[in-house]
């Protein structure tokens, strides 16, 4: 949820190498935002996919601490298919 414009809000700094701070620069210019609602955005995308991967990683943890494990093989069957139909076009 993109929320952080409502909220208060707090100065901090980071270092970042020119070639960061350049691609930052470009990409606000380009979209004709601020360097900091770029940088807001960009770590509210790295923080939602964070918080969802340890949520999966814990769940996994869990499933397979109750041993609900699937075997390699069945796991290597599953992932060619799914590429045998990404390849014919399909979802």
């Amino acid at each position: 949820m993109n929320t952080w414009c409502f909220m208060a809000s707090q100065t901090t700094s980071i270092r970042l190498d020119d070639d960061k701070l350049s691609r930052i620069d470009r990409l606000a210019a380009a979209i004709d935002r601020s360097r900091s609602w770029v940088m807001n955005q960009a770590i509210e995308q790295y923080l939602d996919h964070e918080e969802w991967f340890a949520q999966a990683v814990a769940e996994g943890v869990e499933a397979a601490d109750r041993g609900d494990l699937v075997s390699h093989d069945r796991a290597v069957t599953a992932a060619r298919n799914r590429i045998a139909k990404l390849r014919k076009g399909g979802r």
